[in-house]
């Protein structure tokens, strides 16, 4: 029996199912991958977060849950070394794990790295998004950033990606070898699904994410306003870019076939999947977005501008698009043609099911983990 803990400075909220904090594709990733792993396996599992609750370490569904410092706590500009360095090697020491995996291109990526090499620990890195494996690092703003996580990045024992595309990127760019694991989701059973082609008459199309200006949340409006027939629903909270949310929650107030749902829980957002049609992402980048594995399970269609790998046009589960115009055309054709959209469909949870459902993809990251702890 090994020791393993992930490091997920976010992932509070995915671990209790509450809304505390932000909770984004990584952080219910990595809260899957823990009690998963704590669950159906004999490992000690642990997971690090901030303090978001003021209450001491605590054990969610097997995980032992350690805190950080709380994430406003500290002086701005020093508080980067007490009490946040401080609190994350006091924690990876208590953790005490074998194996140590963080998800996502951050300072702390090096952080976590420099704490296993001079502490003997394996060190396993997991991308999150396409800028993680660029050469320009350009998701990072700071020096200090990009220094910690390419020294991260070059002393990881092993190092998981989510396409092809960014193996080769970091091949190219960083002369680094990595391995391309296919991220789990949960979805629903089969006897859950009743996916229908309109829902009260009407063609309902789902977009999910944050609010901020990299989703580009702007061109589902334009797409809105062009096809007053179908109804599009939000799902999704503001993100840092306050005024840009702000321009663009006002616009979509006036425009009367969105749907605003605001940010929602999982049991929410659930029900939203199971009662429309096609999902719909408007990004100007991603990695593979855990939106697209969750529609997918669902039996939606996926029309979007990122196409990780080709894998939407490839296993034909949905319309890759570059411009708002095919955009429109893409709805107009799943909504004019049941056929297609059935197609689709059935082709959608297929898919899911050979290649994202949990315990197909949990036993991917399981045999990494057990050959770096033996």
């Amino acid at each position: 029996m090994a020791s393993i803990c992930i490091v997920a400075n976010f992932a509070y909220g995915a671990m209790t199912n509450s809304e505390s904090g932000h909770i984004g594709g990584v952080e219910r990733q990595t809260a899957l991958l823990a009690k998963w792993l704590a669950n159906n396996t004999k490992h000690k599992v642990s997971i690090i977060t901030w303090n978001e609750n003021d209450l001491n370490d605590e054990i969610i569904d097997n995980v032992t849950v350690i805190k950080l410092c709380r994430r406003d706590d500290g002086i701005p500009g020093i508080r980067f070394f007490y009490p946040r360095w401080h609190s994350l090697i006091r924690s990876l020491k208590k953790a005490n794990a074998d194996v140590y995996y963080q998800n996502c291109a951050e300072y702390v990526t090096g952080q976590v790295a420099l704490w296993c090499r001079l502490n003997n620990r394996k060190f396993i890195y997991s991308v999150a998004s396409d800028p993680d494996c660029d050469i320009n690092l350009p998701s990072l703003r700071t020096y200090r950033e990009k220094v910690l996580y390419k020294y991260g990045l070059k002393n990881a024992n092993r190092i998981i990606c989510q396409t092809k595309s960014q193996q080769n990127s970091l091949r190219l760019g960083f002369s680094l070898n990595s391995e391309v694991l296919p991220m789990p989701c949960p979805g629903p059973m089969d006897n859950l699904i009743q996916p229908k082609h309109l829902q009260d008459g009407k063609f309902h199309v789902l977009w999910v994410g944050r609010i901020a200006s990299v989703k580009r949340v702007e061109v589902l409006l334009d797409i809105a306003e062009s096809l007053d027939g179908i109804i599009f629903e939000i799902a999704g909270g503001a993100d840092q870019e306050l005024e840009y949310a702000r321009n663009i929650l006002d616009r979509a107030s006036a425009i009367s076939n969105v749907i605003l749902h605001g940010k929602l829980n999982r049991e929410q957002l659930n029900k939203r999947y199971s009662a429309v049609s096609a999902f719909c992402n408007t990004s100007l980048y991603e990695g593979f977005p855990n939106t697209f594995l969750e529609a997918w399970s669902y039996c939606l269609p996926v029309v979007s501008t990122i196409n990780p790998d080709t894998v939407i046009t490839n296993n034909d589960i949905g319309i890759n698009v570059k411009s708002t115009e095919e955009f429109i055309n893409a709805f107009i054709l799943l909504r004019d043609n049941e056929g297609i959209w059935k197609s689709m469909s059935n082709r959608a949870r297929e898919y899911y099911l050979a290649n994202h459902s949990t315990n197909n993809a949990m036993n991917n990251f399981l045999e990494i983990f057990e050959n770096e702890t033996e």
